[in-house]
């Protein structure tokens, strides 16, 4: 990547440029300009320099252009737009070296499809507020903008698999702390690994902008390993919101902190959540699932199953159902099961049915909220819908033992251990812990696993119990 014939600063102030979608008010976003002008390697006054090592943790400005910029910053805080800026700048402003036929991508991923769109609106407003820079787009699709230069814009959800292929000349990640994926548990380790790759040959930059949630992942990694300290190499800021967007009037932020005082940390202050961790680390899982065995057990003659479901409507979540045997003190996992919307919930519980009796289960345990239809549907295909007596997240807490114990048996069915990798613990102001997935997670399959985890350690310890008094 060449030296740019305007910096980022100049684009951001000129108003018949990127300026030009600010409103006709740079002030607010001095802040950023700075977090930039230092990421750039742009000289920095005084006043701008005691900014900078505030936000910066007190290091000192790279003597060049970082490979990598991290941005941890509170919710309201111009990250979505500053994100579109950096995308239209990289297409426009930055010359590129491109071989014959070659096309350039500037590639922003996001947490979701909607957020993947609000970031696109942004970058489509700076170039059509823009009377100069309106003329050089050439074409507009979804989620992609095709410039006259021959580079394009594109903003998708994250997913590796966008990158494989494409010669990245820049690169935003929006929002990384919340990304998810269904067939990962770390996509944006994932994403990363595939990205650097492809900005070899360009030089490309790596910016990633998001608010901060729990000390996990590839954000706090970064920030763990890099905020304060000297490199020309990586550069991580953090700030407030109302450091990083001062328009946010100290009344809504107080509002806001009411409303939720354990979340304002990482949402207002910017700082990562201490009130949450993960429910199971990851040797805990490791250790509970047999890779040697088949996905699913069939049944067997001697064993004695018990089978749980977390239904579903059919629309969003997913319908799932486990089955589960003990054998001594171990509980073993003989199926996991899930149906995928779109579905007919009554032709799903009727597949279900038919499975459970052939572990000769005359009743299944489910969610204690869940709606009318499913008692009904069940008992319809002559199998009794028990309703469990304990929520959700305290099934999670009283599973915790056994995996501790090393007394669960898992098979490797891929989805479950995502979602079990993913469940988060609350520590709440009153003490108390709950247990749930992660924003825009899912816990359907876990759910109805640690289900039958739990019933097994209550129903047959207490039969286990009542065996050894009658034999002594």
């Amino acid at each position: 990547m060449t030296q740019p014939a305007m910096s980022i600063d100049e684009a951001l102030r000129d108003r018949h440029l990127l300026g030009a979608a600010l409103e006709d008010d740079i002030a607010p976003w001095q802040t950023w300009r700075i977090a930039l002008k230092g990421a750039f390697g742009l000289p920095l006054s005084d006043e701008e320099r005691a900014v900078f090592g505030a936000i910066a943790g007190g290091r000192n400005p790279p003597a060049k252009r970082v490979r990598e910029l991290w941005c941890v910053v509170g919710r309201k805080g111009g990250k979505s737009k500053i994100a579109g800026a950096l995308a239209a700048y990289f297409a426009l402003f930055v010359p590129h070296k491109l071989s014959r036929g070659e096309k350039g991508l500037v590639l922003v991923l996001a947490a979701s499809r909607d957020q993947a769109q609000v970031v696109f609106d942004y970058i489509r407003g700076y170039l059509e507020a823009s009377p100069v820079l309106v003329q050089e787009v050439l074409d507009l699709t979804r989620t992609e903008i095709r410039l006259r230069n021959g580079v394009t814009i594109a903003v998708h959800a994250n997913s590796y698999r966008t990158v494989r292929g494409r010669t990245l000349l820049a690169c935003v990640f929006d929002e990384t702390a919340f990304w998810r994926d269904e067939s990962s548990a770390v996509p944006d380790r994932e994403v990363y690994t595939a990205v650097l790759p492809t900005m070899m040959m360009t030089g490309g930059m790596l910016i990633s902008i998001s608010t901060p949630y729990r000390k996990l992942g590839l954000l706090h990694q970064k920030w763990r390993d890099h905020y304060g300290q000297d490199d020309d190499d990586v550069l991580v800021v953090q700030g407030a919101s109302s450091t990083f967007n001062p328009l946010l009037t100290p009344e809504v932020i107080a509002a806001q902190r009411a409303a939720d005082p354990e979340g304002a940390l990482a949402e207002l202050d910017a700082e990562f959540r201490t009130d949450i961790s993960s429910f199971l680390d990851e040797a805990t899982i490791e250790a509970a699932v047999n890779h040697g065995r088949p996905v699913e057990l069939p049944p067997q003659p001697a064993c004695s199953y018990k089978a749980f479901v977390d239904a579903s409507g059919g629309r969003h979540d997913h319908y799932t159902l486990a089955i589960g045997h003990k054998e001594g003190e171990r509980i073993i996992i003989d199926v996991c099961r899930g149906v995928a919307p779109p579905f007919d919930p009554r032709e799903a519980t009727e597949q279900y049915a038919k499975l459970v009796k052939e572990y000769r289960c005359l009743s299944v345990v489910g969610d204690n909220f869940a709606q009318e239809w499913v008692a009904g549907a069940w008992s319809r295909c002559g199998v009794r819908y028990v309703r469990s007596e304990l929520p959700r997240s305290q099934i999670y807490l009283e599973c915790l033992p056994l995996f501790a114990r090393g007394l669960v048996a898992l098979p490797d069915h891929k989805r479950l251990l995502r979602e079990l990798r993913l469940l988060e613990r609350h520590t709440h102001r009153s003490g108390r812990d709950t247990v749930d997935h992660g924003k825009n997670g899912s816990d359907d399959y876990s759910n109805a696993v640690c289900g039958v985890l739990r019933d097994l350690s209550t129903h047959l310890s207490y039969l286990d119990a009542l065996t050894r008094a009658l034999a002594d």
